[in-house]
């Protein structure tokens, strides 16, 4: 394994991947390599500064950290989404492409079978699958998601470099198996999400690949029971009523639900009740 290096890491996932046919993901692959070629070949950041690894549904960039990140993410603010509504305009429904997107910096090390190993990397993609960037992304018109770690926004976005408006990021925290990961959201939080996301974990999420949409979610068990508004009034006795041979005195109230036999007697008046 080669020693841990600085890189900045860049991951891009597709939406719903795995709802589509073979043909369908065959081409939504060529336009996330084309898109993810021309980004950062639109940054100024070539082959030579750059190793990827294929996840089918997204790739993995590791960017050499001479690289400038400023320029990766003006490229990423606006050439990605640019390129998103030319893709989708002339695409069918099935073909539309969307992306969710993370940034992160970190130290990264290259086994003996080119795999990837590094604590940054593993946050990284924790950020990638957090259920707030999901929503995020389902929410917007726009075809395209961002999050970005919070080393790197310290570094890099919090100082409002033109095309990095600092003030469009907002801070969220993703749960993880390594505790709480701070990250800072592009664009509004999703409606009804608390800035705490406690990770992609499938609960109330339909099966499939990336981006599947929830389904309805199952109440809390042993909770309290829903207010299902105060009963309808029952039948008001007055006088003595005589049940199957005893007799109840005074006014009663809200008598439902129960079958009486035997003569019940009303205000004084007799009726003869069922079963006589």
């Amino acid at each position: 394994m080669t020693d841990p290096v600085s890189r900045t890491i860049l991951l891009l996932d597709i939406e719903r991947f795995s709802d589509r046919d073979d043909v369908e993901q065959a081409y939504l692959r060529r336009m996330l390599y084309d898109i993810t070629d021309r980004a950062l070949e639109s940054a100024g950041i070539d082959e030579t500064l750059r190793l990827r690894a294929d996840r089918g549904d997204s790739v993995m960039e590791l960017i050499d950290a001479s690289a400038s990140v400023t320029a990766l993410l003006r490229s990423l603010l606006t050439e990605v989404p640019a390129q998103l509504r030319a893709v989708n305009r002339m695409a069918s429904s099935s073909a539309q492409i969307r992306l969710r997107g993370v940034v992160a910096t970190g130290w990264v090390a290259v086994d003996a079978l080119d795999g990837w190993v590094g604590s940054d990397l593993n946050h990284a993609c924790r950020l990638l699958d957090a259920r707030i960037l999901r929503a995020a992304l389902r929410e917007r018109a726009d075809d395209f998601a961002l999050c970005v770690s919070d080393p790197l926004y310290s570094g890099v976005v919090r100082h409002d470099h033109t095309g990095i408006p600092k003030a469009e990021f907002h801070a969220v925290t993703v749960d993880s198996k390594n505790g709480p990961l701070k990250a800072w959201l592009h664009g509004p939080v999703p409606d009804g999400s608390p800035s705490e996301d406690h990770g992609d974990t499938g609960a109330g999420e339909a099966s499939g690949g990336s981006g599947d949409r929830p389904t309805p979610r199952v109440p809390p068990q042993g909770g309290p029971a829903p207010d299902r508004g105060a009963p309808a009034p029952g039948p008001v006795f007055h006088g003595n009523v005589t049940v199957g041979g005893g007799t109840v005195s005074g006014d009663q109230n809200n008598v439902t639900g129960n079958q009486i036999t035997g003569d019940l007697n009303f205000g004084g008046g007799r009726r003869r009740g069922e079963g006589s």
